[in-house]
């Protein structure tokens, strides 16, 4: 077996060892839950896991086990009662196939003798118990949970089988059926989406019906498009994008033109999007449609959430020492793990370390898209291949004809032998200098073509690499975090003997309770709490826990507790510290916030929550007294301070006479972090994930104003609104964003932000994906601007801020309060940095391009470069803004008529201004492209000055 082989059977046991867990501790708890047909169905899913798993991994006895479960579990959901006794059966069998799993990570497998002993007579009590599943539960598990899953089954096999048939039909020239086949088939899949209640995929089929009834229609002209459009609706479906099918067929010549003949079995080429999960889709239904951060996906690996992705990388395990006892005759199976030889390493060492993987995640996401760059090259490579292809065989056809087409003498050039002149040019080839070329230049096309074959090989292989290297790394991020983390209770274990010392000096007696003591947290963030936690508690020991005397006139305990406990929730650690004592007395908060100046009347009419965040306000104390616990005037400002240097927060839930509870949140690792990538005012900048609660497209309709304020009317609750624009304004103006693809989002969104105890929306111009950064602090002498903490670095090398969302929002609100308007750029500055107008060059020729490159950068415009009109109409539709365009006439794909006239169908672009450069000097050719909305018309060559002075006049029209 080869090394990546026993990676990946590793790497099944492990998601093995997780679905063995679900089963546990569902079954653990389903005598409680009130779902009990969610839960058998998360249990059968988890053992079918398993089963599938393991028969392809080899683990044979794994998978006929989980198979047996499997059994039980459906005979479960068809109504079979789980008693106790039973259901401990149950569970001391998936300990036994657990124990199955370990020797199978040892690398070996049970021995018949273990089996009878500790295998068989369990499965057979419990098959005797349950029974066997009847075919009924089968098939009522199909009915309930396939759902589309009978559309994928259908469009996987029949419409699959009907697609072959004509590709089959086109690989026959000159097939004497093809209208028929094809006429056919449409019938067939039109009858099939209304089976399927696929209205819009049989209307599809419909349409291409229609098309070919009309005695009119070329049908090998349309035969190719209406084979990959079939393909592609085939696509939407097997990954339930049914909103996105099409219903009518249109055909398009240029489209036709562009695709090959595909052979029996070739595989086809689907757009990577139609590939994601449901959940991944780039495309968002309207009206608003809501979205957590847990649905996104622009980095991370298909199949997972946000939250699936956290947990999947960062979710650490409490690494137990466990031995397996297996039978004594399979003694040399076992493994003695009892005893764990431990080494010391410097803290700096693993700081180090953590540094060098920072910077190999960076390169990782280089690769990554270094790859993309390729794959997509390649693509272009071979259609460039497919096209010399095709002229060459027009090229042999036309030597052959004008080889027949003249004498045979100027045929070979020369005179004939005697037994040649008895041959006719029919009878015997002659061949001439033209054909000895065309020969060659046919001969090159089959190398460039193997050549270009070889590259793909490669390129998958390398892509495979890619993958599997993530993976690793990601493995390696998950153990190199496991190897900087420390259990909490190396924070805690001291809390207990503090709290007996004060409970006997201030006469009072209280219960510390400690959860979660095993939890790990990074080591940095560990140290950085140790001074707020200590705070809180001892603050909660003081402000918080009466005396036994009050405690039992209010007919309480008199020992009082304080619980803190630590969790893990998707990729962040939680911290929470609980108190059953007095609780935050509200008033006593208004009346010390009046006593520091604020207006009563606002105070009167503040929620509780904005009552309880006055105590993270610098100076804030409602002691009366100043002690050595508390009343000092310092303590939760800086709580909150020490918090947020490590990306976290704290809130806060009281209870009048009931006690208060502290929630602490930081992130699970500090040198790594989900982000998402947003545009604001062509800036590019990162916001992690962990501080995003929702995100929303912007409906126009639900802003509003109130009281002179910008809201978002949510669900009937009023939203501060804060137009981000307004406040990233800098001196020195921004070229606009370009990168690889096309934005998640190309539209105005709002990022819903938890700010404390009140949300805040935030408006963004567009959103371009999510992916795992690492963070880089910025040293400089020079402060980072208002709200931004450290940076991160993109794969393509660029240099991303990071957003420190909380110190933003407060800053703003700062400037708000004190009546400061956002910054803009003074005249003097606004003078020497003027903004760089954009050029997009539209040429097939690189030479052309980067030629008129070097003069309009020296004219000092910013230039963009297309190959055809088809890849600047997509990046104009991806949101890239440019001043004005010079665009060839005669492109592959679309050529220069058809960039202008879809150009003056975008709303956003429908006044740029366009002038054509082309050798085309005749007057068709010019007055066809002014009547297309050229604003100029250039033939080559072309007086640079000329050039120059009319752009810049075109652009200052357009700007008036």
């Amino acid at each position: 077996m080869s090394d990546p082989q026993a990676v990946i059977r590793l790497q099944f046991l492990e998601e093995a060892e997780d679905y063995l867990s679900t089963i546990e501790r569902e079954l653990s708890d389903i005598s409680q839950t009130s779902d009990r047909r969610s839960t058998i169905d998360l249990i059968l899913r988890a053992a079918h896991s398993i089963k599938g798993g393991a028969a392809m991994m080899g683990f044979t006895v794994l998978s006929d086990l989980a198979h047996q479960l499997e059994d039980f579990f459906k005979v479960m959901r068809a109504g079979k009662t789980l008693e106790k006794p039973l259901e401990r059966q149950l569970l001391h069998a998936v300990d036994q196939v657990h124990q199955v799993l370990q020797l199978n990570r040892q690398g070996t497998e049970p021995t018949d003798q273990w089996l009878e002993g500790h295998i068989h007579p369990l499965f057979g009590s419990l098959r005797d118990q349950f029974g066997e599943p009847q075919p009924e539960n089968d098939l009522a598990l199909l009915s309930e949970e396939a759902g589309d899953d009978m559309r994928s089954l259908l469009f996987e096999s029949e419409v699959e089988g009907c697609l072959q048939r004509l590709e089959t039909v086109l690989q026959t020239p000159n097939h004497p059926c093809l209208r028929e086949e094809f006429a056919i088939v449409a019938q067939e899949l039109s009858g099939l989406g209304q089976m399927l209640e696929l209205p819009q995929f049989s209307q599809f089929c419909l349409s291409i019906s229609d098309l070919l009834e009309q005695p009119s229609t070329d049908v090998k002209a349309i035969a190719g498009q209406v084979l990959k459009d079939l393909r592609h609706c085939q696509a939407l479906v097997l990954t339930q994008q049914l909103n996105a099918l099409p219903d009518q067929f249109v055909y398009r010549a240029e489209l036709a033109d562009a695709i090959p003949s595909i052979a029996v079995g070739e595989e086809v080429d689907i757009a990577a999007e139609a590939f994601l999960p449901t959940g991944e889709s780039t495309s968002f239904a309207k009206p608003r449609t809501a979205v957590s951060t847990a649905d996104l996906r622009s980095g991370s690996e298909p199949g997972l959430t946000v939250a699936q992705t956290a947990q999947l990388e960062f979710t650490p395990e409490t690494i137990t020492t466990q031995t397996i006892n297996p039978p004594s005759s399979a003694s040399d199976l076992a493994t003695d793990v009892s005893q764990v030889r431990t080494v010391r390493v410097a803290v700096q060492q693993l700081e180090d370390i953590s540094e060098l993987f920072g910077e190999l995640t960076i390169e990782r996401n280089g690769l990554s898209l270094q790859l993309k760059r390729m794959r997509q090259l390649l693509q272009t490579l071979k259609s460039k291949v497919r096209r010399l292809e095709q002229s060459s065989f027009e090229l042999r056809a036309t030597t052959d004809r004008a080889a027949t087409a003249v004498p045979v003498s100027s045929v070979v050039g020369g005179a004939l032998n005697s037994w040649q002149q008895s041959f006719d040019i029919l009878e015997f080839d002659r061949y001439s200098p033209v054909h000895l070329v065309s020969q060659e230049v046919m001969e090159t096309i089959v190398q460039i073509q193997e050549i270009t074959s070889d590259i793909e090989t490669n390129l998958e292989e390398t892509e495979h690499t890619g993958q599997a290297l993530n993976r690793t790394a990601k493995q390696m991020q998950g153990r190199l975090t496991q190897v900087r983390m420390r259990p909490f209770a190396d924070l805690v274990n001291r809390y207990p003997r503090m709290i007996r010392q004060l409970s006997q000096e201030y006469g009072k007696e209280v219960q510390l309770i400690v959860n979660g003591e095993n939890t790990l947290i990074d080591r940095a963030i560990l140290e950085l709490l140790a001074d707020p936690l200590l705070h809180l508690v001892r603050n909660a020991f003081d402000h918080g826990i009466e005396t036994p005397v009050v405690r039992q006139s209010r007919g309480k305990p008199a020992t009082a507790t304080i619980e803190i406990t630590a969790a893990y929730r998707g990729n962040q650690t939680v911290i929470t510290i609980q108190d059953n004592g007095n609780g935050v007395d509200l008033q006593k908060i208004r009346q010390r916030a009046q006593l520091m100046g604020l207006d009563q009347a606002s105070l009167e009419a503040a929620s509780d929550r904005e009552l309880l965040d006055l105590i993270f306000e610098p100076g804030f104390t409602t002691a009366d007294q100043v002690t050595e616990l508390s009343g000092r005037g310092v303590g939760m400002d800086v709580v909150r301070t020490n918090l947020h240097q490590i990306r976290g927060d704290i809130q806060i839930d009281t209870q009048s006479g009931q006690g208060t509870t502290f929630t602490i949140t930081v992130p699970f690792s500090l040198s790594v972090a989900r982000v998402l990538l947003i545009e604001v005012s062509n800036m590019l900048v990162a916001v992690p994930t962990d501080a995003i609660e929702e995100i929303i497209e912007l409906n126009p309709q639900w802003v509003l104003n109130s009281a002179g304020q910008t809201v978002l009317n949510l669900d009937d609750t009023l939203i501060p609104l804060l137009q981000l624009d307004q406040w990233f304004q800098f001196s020195r103006p921004c070229p606009p964003v370009s990168l690889d693809g096309v934005p998640t989002i190309n539209e105005p969104i709002v990022l819903l932000i938890n700010q404390g105890n009140n949300f805040v929306g935030v408006k963004v111009d567009r959103y371009w994906g999510e992916q795992e950064v690492t963070i880089r602090q910025v040293n400089s002498t020079i402060s980072l601007p208002p709200g931004f903490s450290s940076c991160t670095i993109l794969g393509d090398g660029r240099i991303v801020p990071l957003v420190d969302t909380f110190a933003l929002l407060q800053w703003i609100q700062n400037s708000h309060t004190l009546n400061r308007l956002p910054l803009e750029p003074t005249q003097s500055t606004a003078y020497l940095l003027p903004p760089q107008e954009t050029i997009l060059i539209i040429d097939d020729s690189i030479n052309v391009r980067r030629f008129l490159a070097s003069i309009l950068e020296k004219a000092g415009y910013r230039v963009e470069q297309a190959k055809d009109g088809q890849e600047a109409i997509d990046k104009l539709k991806g949101g890239l803004q440019v001043e004005a365009a010079i665009c060839d006439v005669e492109m592959p794909r679309l050529d220069g008529y058809g960039f202008l006239a879809q150009v003056k169908n975008l709303d956003s672009v429908r006044r740029l201004p366009i002038a054509m450069l082309t050798s085309r000097s005749g007057d068709k050719h010019r007055k066809l492209a002014l009547n297309l909305g050229a604003s100029a018309y250039f033939t080559k060559p072309f007086r640079e000055s000329e050039l120059l002075q009319t752009l810049r006049e075109l652009i200052q029209i357009n700007h008036s």
